[in-house]
């Protein structure tokens, strides 16, 4: 289990630490003194207002301290991994920042939490401090009753109520502002895998074809154990499922991340979300974004509450917490047009038996090598050499029916804008260099000549630098006096010299040389093996 840590018991200490360290924690403190209290506040409070509390187990960050600050929580109590905070700590926090206007305890329906958090409050209150405590249980994965989990709604109950407190309101009308929005809001999650409390032993519960609905925060079961589907049919598995237990108003819907999922997943959640029986529901979003988190569960959470007025009103009332993501509204994807581009198929089609055979051949090529070129190129670099070069076949093969061919000048011409248009990665670009240069030349041996020494001038990479140059240099010096059979032994006999070259050029050139022993530039070998199959063909 590879993870970034010092030791499991130390790790609470110094995750609150390094947030403290942070710009995120710089309107925050914790409490000192006492090694199992680990309390974080604001360090502007003046007990003039409502003290909001919260908290509960580590592990969910950035719930609860990156919730801290104006506008939300006045104290987040964090205990140990996946285990409730402990009386004293609780009581610390609700003893720091209640004042004469009083406290709301916020607490996630869970029996520790709910255990030690009440007899906090209770003992608060024998000590003369006005402490009112709610509960969330917004998971209704199980159903919504007394059973149900406290997951992230919880993060709404808490800007909702610290929103209230924020304008002054009265402990009473705070109270009732968090018991209004817990008994609107619903949450129901979806994860892809469990969660590794720090586990060396650890042994997931779910294989690689299943998922689980309905799963709690600290790694509990699912209420259903589901196949692992596209993305759509997923999120409207979670959508379906949350959408039975709200009203006919429009929502308000967060999208929370549950710890692993990338950036780049967690806004295509969000994209699939509109694709949904609730998307015609939601009025307003939230996210995606990491706010109640289970380590490194990969998975995420929707969560919603009616778009009423006040909910509304709160919950894009500004706040200070960096972990807030706001609210926006839930729109159709705004677009302009995309400006008038120079024309692909400028030129008319036309036939050509013989340059059709190999092209189609060469495609197949490119294709049929893709995986493995990838996996060269996953030993030196990000292992998308094969499918920037399979992914420029795929394209001129689908428009070989649109192309001069009869015409090698105007053939290369097009060949170089549908490569610029739809070839991704340095590699496709290059070629697409090329590729244009050659069609402004005469004949096509001069044309591609000419189109190498712009790619070279434009990449900066020269022979010797372990690029697809070495092979594509000798190869097409060797068809300007010979065929394909020249320019694939040539090509060939390139690309087997860069296994002993230093890397001087591209993304080889970030990578430690003894790394790249006896592997030749994957590049180079797309070129070689092109020309070697192309060969057999004439």
């Amino acid at each position: 289990m590879k993870r970034f840590y010092n030791h499991r018991d130390t790790l609470v200490t110094e995750g609150i630490d390094g947030l403290l360290r942070s710009s995120a924690g710089r309107h925050l403190c914790r409490l000192s003194g006492h090694e199992n209290i680990h309390v974080v506040l604001r360090r502007d409070w003046d007990k003039a207002k409502v003290a909001i509390v919260s908290g509960g187990g580590s592990g969910h960050e950035p719930a609860h301290a990156g919730f801290v600050g104006q506008g939300m929580l006045t104290a987040a109590v964090c205990g140990a991994l996946f285990a409730s905070p402990n009386v004293d700590a609780i009581l610390a926090a609700i003893l720091e920042v209640t004042g004469e206007a009083g406290c709301l305890l916020i607490v996630k329906n869970y029996t520790g939490d709910r255990l030690n958090f009440g007899l906090a409050a209770e003992q608060a209150r024998a000590l003369g401090k006005h402490v009112e405590l709610v509960i969330v249980a917004d998971d209704i994965a199980l159903g919504q009753g007394t059973n149900a989990r406290g997951i992230a709604g919880t993060v709404l109950v808490q800007k909702i109520a610290g929103h209230a407190a924020e304008t002054g309101a009265s402990l009473a009308n705070v109270k009732q502002a968090a018991l209004t929005a817990i008994k609107s809001t619903a949450s129901i999650g979806l994860a892809l895998t469990d969660v590794n409390v720090y586990d060396p032993q650890h042994e997931t519960r779910l294989d690689d074809h299943e998922a689980e609905l309905g799963l709690g925060i600290h790694g509990e079961p699912g209420a259903e154990r589901i196949a692992v589907e596209k993305l759509d049919a997923l999120v409207a598995r979670a959508a379906d499922t949350l959408i039975n237990h709200l009203t006919d108003e429009k929502q308000v819907i967060m999208v929370n991340m549950l710890g692993a999922v990338p950036v780049l997943e967690a806004q295509a959640i969000v994209d699939a979300l509109a694709r949904t029986s609730l998307a015609e529901r939601t009025a307003f979003i939230i996210g995606p974004a990491p706010l109640m988190t289970s380590l490194d569960m990969y998975g995420f959470s929707l969560s919603a509450i009616p778009a009423k007025d006040a909910f509304i009103d709160a919950l894009s009332a500004p706040a200070e917490p960096w972990a807030w993501p706001g609210i926006t509204a839930f729109k159709d994807v705004q677009t302009k047009p995309t400006p008038t581009l120079p024309e692909t198929f400028a030129f008319e089609a036309s036939p050509h038996s013989l340059l059709e055979k190999l092209i189609r051949a060469g495609a197949k090529i490119l294709i049929d090598n893709e995986k493995d070129l990838n996996a060269l190129d996953a030993l030196i670099g990000d292992g998308d050499a094969g499918s920037t070069f399979a992914e420029a076949g795929r394209v001129i093969v689908k428009n070989i029916e649109r192309l001069p061919l009869a015409s090698p000048q105007k053939l290369c011409a097009t060949i170089g804008r549908l490569l610029a248009r739809n070839a991704g990665g340095s590699s496709g670009v290059l070629l697409s260099i090329m590729f244009s240069t050659a069609g402004q030349q005469d004949n096509w041996a001069s044309g591609l000549e000419a189109g190498l020494q712009r790619m070279q001038s434009y990449g900066g990479a020269s022979p010797g630098d372990r690029t697809m140059l070495d092979a594509l240099f000798p190869a097409i010096a060797a068809l300007q006096t010979g065929n394909l059979h020249d320019a694939a032994v040539a090509a060939r006999k390139g690309a087997d010299s860069t296994r002993s070259m230093p890397a001087r050029a591209g993304r080889a050139a970030y990578v430690p040389q003894e790394q790249l022993k006896d592997i030749p530039d994957p590049g180079a070998e797309a070129i070689a093996r092109l020309l070697e199959g192309l060969a057999t063909l004439t």
